[in-house]
């Protein structure tokens, strides 16, 4: 299965993102980064689905709640960065 991580700066904002999303029904976690993603500057994540991340940039930009970064993680463990723009 493919997840996505959406990168916050601050445990506030992934806080806040958390909240919105889950408001709305998407089904995400919000968790320390991994490794990986610190190496890279990031603090927190919320990790989505592959079938919910349009509808979660979407609810996010609408919200007003800023991330920084979206990673896509296959099952097989590789990690690459992906655009806003594939996102609407």
């Amino acid at each position: 299965m493919k997840w996505y991580y959406l990168t916050f700066r601050s445990v506030t904002v992934a806080q806040r993102g958390e909240g919105v999303l889950r408001r709305k029904g998407v089904d995400c976690t919000l968790q320390r980064a991994p490794r990986w993603m610190e190496e890279r500057g990031c603090g927190y994540a919320l990790r989505v689905r592959q079938k919910d991340m349009e509808a979660s940039v979407a609810i996010l930009r609408e919200s007003g709640v800023l991330f920084s970064k979206i990673y896509e993680k296959e099952a097989d463990g590789t990690v690459q960065e992906v655009t806003h723009d594939l996102f609407g």
